[in-house]
């Protein structure tokens, strides 16, 4: 499959490589063309508004988690029936797992994907300087194809002159968007990244558009297309047929999803992969919801930022009562990270709805949560001794969180050995207790051993 594909990647984190990609989804889309989006790297928020803006489920593609093959895969599976495939990067556009190599980094996967570049550039607080880092980026990899730069936050025509005059004789690189500063479309943000776009409510989701559309203006999306077709020789196809993932159909194993506004951090490959396991997901909200779903065999309670709705979520006592039964009936659950947390006794400190006052979580784990406002952020690599995965090494995962873990029982019990990575405390992750694992770590299922081995323990579960 030859499909059209861009990769927008950034100097740096923080250039605005969220804003500049949802615009050109958005352009190519009001052009009539089917936008399959990805994002580079283990991001979950990013994702939920290429998706808003496409209408298309975005995928992420990241070589840590999923290999090279992986990421391929997903690629290729993931941009059946679309017209252009629109692949935001991370952090800056060499920055990987370290400074030695570019493995996991944006040009490591453009690479694979022999993928053409757009170089997004904040221009806010340089002029002439400017041309010098294009020219930096344009020569440090010449196998990394950056066909044009968006100069982001622009103050004026004055400004935009001064820049693209030292372009003139000195960058090949054509400049392809100029974006002018306005704080009116400016994005909300927590933790140094977007709010989830589930979280928002609808008024504040239609500024996700109107940024999209603010921005589309300033980038000049017919010369992206005509240098995108230059490279590959191919024209944007018009589209005939859309093909949707085929999976088997739904049998016994019904899976209730934790997804509201707390909890939506989840891999759309997961829950493909676990769809493919012919299990049936159910999805229900801790926040709205009174119980679990009827019938299910088993729980997954992704990550999300329970501590902002911590109130709602203590005051919900039927739901906290339901899942408290289901853990003690022996139905396997799993969490990661804000399922982690909901899990624990309490939820209280920086970012909760109320700093100073805890907040009483459902309890099967003897612990408190705290809201501490340092990041801790690893990839991570462990080795599963017991619970819902069994005796597996080498997981490879990332974890992202403003928390850390106190009080925990001297008895408490852990699945993972971190080989790389924090986990909850001293180098273990993955509390244990029941059918339960709930740990800070959060993993792709691209390695499938690990579906696999939580349905086999939802079949268990089922047969007993």
């Amino acid at each position: 499959m030859n499909i059209p594909r861009i990769v927008v990647a950034g100097v740096t984190s923080g250039v605005g490589k969220t804003t500049v990609t949802t615009a050109i989804i958005y352009a190519l889309k009001k052009k009539g063309l089917y936008v399959q989006p990805f994002k580079i790297g283990p991001d979950f928020i990013d994702p939920s508004y290429h998706t808003y803006v496409a209408g298309r489920q975005s995928r992420n593609l990241d070589t840590w988690m999923m290999g090279k093959n992986g990421v391929l895969e997903c690629f290729y599976n993931t941009s059946d029936g679309a017209d252009i495939a629109v692949i935001e990067g991370v952090m800056g556009v060499f920055d990987g797992l370290s400074g030695g190599d570019d493995f996991a980094s944006t040009a490591y996967v453009a690479k694979i994907l022999n993928s053409s570049v757009i170089l997004v550039i904040d221009a806010g607080k340089a002029a002439r300087s400017i041309a010098a880092i294009a020219l930096g980026f344009l020569h440090f990899d010449k196998r990394l194809r950056i066909i044009g730069i968006i100069l982001n936050n622009v103050a004026g025509d004055k400004h935009a002159n001064f820049i693209t005059d030292a372009f003139a004789y000195k960058v090949k690189a054509p400049i392809v968007g100029i974006v002018r500063r306005n704080k009116k479309n400016e994005m909300e943000e927590r933790h140094l990244g977007l709010i989830p776009a589930p979280e928002l409510q609808e008024k504040k989701k239609a500024t996700i558009l109107q940024s999209a559309k603010y921005v589309s203006e300033q980038i000049d999306i017919d010369k992206i297309s005509d240098l995108l077709n230059r490279e590959h020789r191919v024209q944007c196809s018009t589209h005939l047929d859309i093909r949707h993932n085929r999976f088997p159909p739904n049998g016994q194993i019904k899976i209730a999803v934790a997804m509201d506004e707390s909890f939506n951090f989840y891999y759309a490959d997961n829950l493909d992969a676990l769809r493919r396991q012919k299990t049936q997901l159910v999805f229900f909200s801790p926040v709205n919801d009174s119980k679990l779903p009827e019938n299910i065999s088993g729980v997954i309670l992704g990550g999300g930022f329970p501590e902002v709705l911590a109130e709602k979520l203590e005051k919900n006592q039927s739901m906290i009562k339901s899942i408290s039964k289901a853990a003690k009936d022996g139905i396997p659950i799993y969490g990661e990270c804000g399922g982690l947390m909901y899990l624990t006794r309490s939820i209280r400190g920086y970012k909760c709805d109320d700093n100073n006052k805890k907040r009483k979580m459902i309890g099967l784990i003897d612990a408190d949560t705290i809201m501490t406002g340092n990041l801790t952020m690893n990839y991570t690599d462990a080795d599963s001794n017991a619970s819902i995965f069994g005796k597996i090494s080498k997981i490879r995962g990332h974890e992202f969180h403003y928390s850390k873990i106190e009080n925990i029982s001297k008895d408490s019990k852990f699945a993972y050995i971190m080989k790389r990575g924090s986990g909850i405390d001293n180098k273990k992750d993955g509390f244990v207790v029941y059918n339960c694992l709930a740990s800070y770590m959060h993993v792709h299922f691209a390695d499938s051993r690990l579906p696999k081995r939580l349905v086999e323990k939802c079949i268990k579960y089922l047969q007993r």
